[in-house]
């Protein structure tokens, strides 16, 4: 069945299978696969930062997109799941965001986390492909995250370290200030949503540059715009508190003390590459 058609009027059958000179691979979790940024129209029902880079650089014909990444996926799954087909698909480029859901267990050990993403990277540079990496968000002033924001900044350490040893770029999404407004937020509060995903995608265009030859670059993307910024008073703000904890953080706790995951059913959004060629917006 077709996600994209309804959109742009191309079939995807006509999209998959084609050679392309350059390939770009999203890995990771839902921070990639797209979550907070919906749109029926297309796999799993969100669209996200990584096709909308995908979209600029699919302007060009001989680029073609894959994303594996899936919600929930903790780095052992991802190294397990993504990297041996990652190693097969021969990339020109490579995006891998991962860590987040690890560093938001009750226990972590982050020097073990960084030791297998550092092995992940290693085979990754291996491909010949360009790396981009990504630092974590700076959860301050979150009620609920702040409190894993020491460990995200030793995480962010070891991925500069990390990227420099290997010769990636770096999206420093811990030194992007802008995102800590939360109108670039899903309601959920724990992912971006359409605004934040657009940012995102400019941000990444921009560290990629265009003198890389990969598109043409952040001015590319129109910025989004926000809604007014809503003062709340104390009881409005305590009653939409209740409501989120009740929608979004209660099932969020289920999931981690069940040992399961949004993500358990669902598979890669586009697990072959394909031009996104046309959809950019």
């Amino acid at each position: 069945m077709s996600h994209l058609g309804g959109k742009a009027g191309l079939s995807r059958d006509r999209l998959v299978g084609v050679e392309f000179s350059k390939r770009y691979l999203a890995l990771g979790d839902s921070f990639t696969e797209g979550m907070g940024d919906v749109d029926p129209t297309r796999p799993n029902q969100v669209r996200g930062w990584a096709d909308k880079v995908a979209e600029q650089l699919c302007q060009d014909p001989d680029w073609g997109y894959a994303n594996l990444a899936i919600r929930g996926k903790k780095v052992g799954q991802i190294i397990d799941e993504q990297l041996p087909v990652a190693l097969r698909m021969n990339p020109s480029l490579i995006s891998l965001y991962m860590g987040g859901n690890d560093i938001l267990r009750p226990r972590v050990d982050i020097d073990n986390l960084l030791q297998k993403y550092d092995a992940m990277v290693g085979e990754l540079a291996g491909t010949g492909a360009q790396l981009l990496l990504f630092t974590g968000f700076d959860s301050n002033g979150s009620a609920i995250f702040e409190k894993t924001r020491g460990r995200t900044a030793i995480y962010n350490l070891g991925v500069r370290a990390i990227a420099e040893r290997h010769g990636a770029r770096v999206a420093d999404y811990w030194n992007w200030y802008e995102f800590q407004d939360w109108r670039y937020w899903a309601t959920d509060r724990l992912h971006m949503g359409a605004a934040g995903h657009t940012l995102m995608a400019k941000k990444v265009l921009g560290v990629l540059g265009e003198g890389f030859g990969l598109g043409p670059g952040p001015n590319a993307i129109t910025d989004p715009v926000l809604p007014p910024m809503v003062v709340q008073s104390r009881i409005q703000k305590a009653r939409a508190d209740a409501v989120w904890a009740k929608e979004f953080l209660a099932p969020w706790i289920k999931r981690r003390l069940t040992g399961t995951s949004s993500g358990d059913h669902l598979s890669a959004r586009y697990p072959q590459y394909i031009s996104l060629q046309g959809l950019a917006s």
